[in-house]
């Protein structure tokens, strides 16, 4: 088998070695149901709270905020649908024109059911700005709902700041930080959201688990009716292995975060600068304030998916935008809703760079995109 590059970490990472190791008792010897009463699941339901708690002292929150789900697609449809289901007065709910689908989904789901939804229009950076905001949002506005960053283009939202104008109307404010968490340093006391999402796979952890911060107060649906787990919101056997991998991977991230942000930095410095030295045309989606490592990259008049094709052949894997619509060729709704010119959307591919790529890598993909392109 060929060397891969891997080069999609926007779409999942690598399993960190350490989350591996920790999941192996609770898969083969304390495989116990930590809801049961009797001495064997006593381990498996310390190694629940404990994980609750690593998480929460990686986010600034408390460890009863700390809900435990599949990942990211599920915490972002509790907090829409647990949020919306609540309001028997049918208020609104706002978000954007270029979230992940899970997001978007969701609130199409409950416009069915005759709640509201409007959406804010990015500017061609992809970001949406307090003002902007400001002349959406009335004081029958129930949620905001707005990613920390966006997962094709990378663009990070001024959170804080666009909390501060939800709260003023009394509103709620969720955040899609699937992409962020593990990345970047994120304290919810500090940002002031009332949820926000998170996905173990996007930052080295095990797939299929996730959580979602719900602040102490905060009025939301049970999420699925059962047994009594997650304090009876969210039934289910615990996936304990999974828990536990996903507090490994993240205290690991968070505490080597610094690290990482100036190595995926310099590999993107690298990037940039080989595309200029090889002469090869492009623009960079996403404006000044990215996310590290997703870069995407727009050539004129070429063909993303070619692009994809090729490199792979190569032994590279690269995207072309959002790895849930990987079957959907179309120019994606995050291009779309940024505005892009059509002769550089169709020839648009995502570079998501982490931790585990080296400048070989880099060296690789300049040499694969300059015999594609030239």
């Amino acid at each position: 088998m060929k060397h891969l590059i891997y080069a999609d970490n926007a779409a999942t990472t690598q399993l960190d070695i350490e989350a591996f190791e920790a999941m192996k008792p609770y898969l083969l010897q304390e495989y116990g149901n930590a809801s049961q009463p009797y001495s064997f699941a006593r381990q498996p339901k310390k190694a629940i709270q404990e994980a609750r708690e690593t998480i929460a002292s990686c986010i600034g929150a408390l460890p009863e905020e700390v809900f435990f789900t599949s990942g990211g697609t599920e915490s972002d449809n509790w907090a829409i649908k647990g949020i919306a289901f609540q309001n028997y007065s049918h208020r609104g709910t706002i978000t954007t024109a270029f979230e992940h689908h899970a997001v978007l989904h969701a609130c199409e789901a409950i416009t069915r059911l005759k709640y509201p939804v409007d959406y804010l229009w990015p500017d061609k950076n992809g970001t949406i700005t307090p003002d902007t905001l400001r002349q959406l949002i009335t004081d029958q506005t129930l949620l905001v709902s707005i990613m920390y960053a966006n997962n094709e283009i990378g663009s990070i939202q001024p959170i804080k700041e666009l909390c501060a104008v939800a709260h003023s109307q009394g509103a709620l404010f969720h955040t899609d930080a699937v992409q962020a968490v593990g990345h970047i340093n994120i304290d919810v006391k500090e940002l002031g959201v009332d949820m926000l999402s998170a996905s173990a796979h996007k930052f080295n952890g095990a797939k299929g688990v996730g959580f979602l911060f719900i602040r102490k107060g905060t009025p939301i649906s049970v999420y699925s009716d059962g047994g009594r787990q997650e304090k009876g919101f969210r039934a289910g056997t615990e996936n304990v292995a999974g828990i536990v991998s996903m507090a490994v991977a993240l205290k690991h991230n968070v505490d080597t975060l610094e690290k990482n942000r100036q190595h995926i930095l310099g590999l993107e410095k690298q990037l940039i600068e080989g595309l200029y030295t090889r002469e090869i045309a492009f623009i960079r989606n996403g404006g000044e304030s990215t996310l590290p490592g997703i870069i995407s990259l727009s050539f004129p008049n070429a063909n993303g998916e070619t692009i994809l094709h090729r490199l792979d052949l190569m032994g590279i894997a690269v995207s072309t935008g959002s790895a849930c619509n990987s079957e959907i060729t179309e120019i994606s709704h995050v291009l779309r809703a940024i505005r892009l010119d059509e002769s550089f959307a169709k020839g648009t591919i995502r570079i998501s760079l982490g931790k585990n790529n080296t400048k070989d890598d880099v060296d690789a993909i300049l040499v694969g995109l300059k015999k594609i392109l030239k």
